[in-house]
């Protein structure tokens, strides 16, 4: 016991040292520290604080606080994926560790929307909804960076030049721009002005930092240092599957749940076409698509079962 803490107090009289720090001030301030508390280190007063209801209608408070947490859990998927993408040395055991890790994130993810499915009137919902407008959760930034860092940029595109372009260029082209389009007129809705005028430039940046390391390209390098086995295979189809299926069908019918009614559905709090942008199948995003068979592809959205046959 004595040799192991003399031990440890000589690493880190080597640690101060090597920074041109005093080892025995810093042990002094220990010694003056109070102890930390729970409620300290997460910040719960601040936490607690941060909903803010605009209406008087109590499910509001539901509303805001299920997308904070929403959020919270994007900041952890993106934190992961920057793990996948900065490691110096990338195994397929690291990979699959952490993509693991992104499919039990967007399990959660899924399976929290009962929370909106169910947890809400939809007569209040109906009512506090009309004074949030014209935010929506199509302006949510995180989920467009996860889409940005899974995969190649041009396969979140639709109908993009052929030729060589920067993405710069490229970004009109974005599939999710199709969701805040007023088909009648063609004119972009407020929300998605409002979302690229506050996030176009950062996106763009984000796609150009990681155009050789997103995650299919880390799948890339893999492939060629011939480690890609069943296992990560496995992982990418069913992250593929659980963020482009089975997390937007989730999206789906929470909006059903709210937003249809006959003859004519709501429309959104953004003014987004949600009836043709949110099904799966009319977006065809895939973030792998060389590890589904052609007819998978041709299917893509149409049932939200995991296909078990891979290439």
């Amino acid at each position: 016991m004595y040799d192991s803490l003399t031990d440890k107090l000589n690493q880190l009289e080597q640690k101060f040292a090597a920074m041109g720090q005093d080892m025995a001030s810093y042990l002094e301030g220990l010694l003056q520290a109070d102890y930390l508390t729970y409620w300290d280190y997460i910040h719960l007063e601040t936490l607690l604080s941060l909903q803010n209801p605009k209406t008087a209608y109590p499910d509001e408070l539901i509303f805001v606080t299920y997308h904070q947490i929403t959020e919270l859990y994007f900041k952890l998927i993106l934190h992961e994926v920057e793990q996948i993408a900065n490691i110096d040395v990338l195994t397929a055991d690291f990979f699959v560790a952490r993509v693991g890790r992104l499919n039990r994130y967007f399990t959660l993810l899924e399976e929290s929307f009962g929370v909106m499915i169910m947890g809400m009137e939809r007569e209040q919902f109906l009512k506090f909804r009309m004074a949030l407008l014209p935010s929506s959760g199509f302006q949510s930034v995180q989920f467009r960076q996860i889409e940005i860092v899974s995969t190649n940029f041009r396969n979140l595109l639709v109908s993009p030049p052929e030729e060589p372009a920067y993405i710069s260029d490229l970004y009109e082209f974005m599939y999710w721009k199709q969701g805040a389009t007023e088909l009648a007129t063609q004119q972009r809705t407020l929300t998605l002005r409002q979302f690229d005028q506050h996030n176009a430039s950062k996106l763009i940046q984000l796609a150009e930092a990681y155009e050789g390391k997103n995650l299919y390209q880390r799948y890339q390098f893999l492939k060629q240092q011939n480690q890609v086995n069943a296992d990560v295979i496995k992982a990418l189809r069913e992250y593929d599957w659980r963020v482009n299926i089975r997390w937007k069908l989730a999206h789906l019918r929470s909006a059903v749940q709210y937003l249809h009614k006959q003859p004519e559905d709501i429309k959104a709090t953004g003014g987004t076409n949600w009836q043709t942008y949110l099904p799966p199948k009319q977006q065809q995003i895939l973030f792998f698509p060389e590890l589904w068979t052609e007819a998978e592809r041709q299917t893509w959205g149409q049932s939200a079962e995991l296909p078990t046959s891979e290439e």
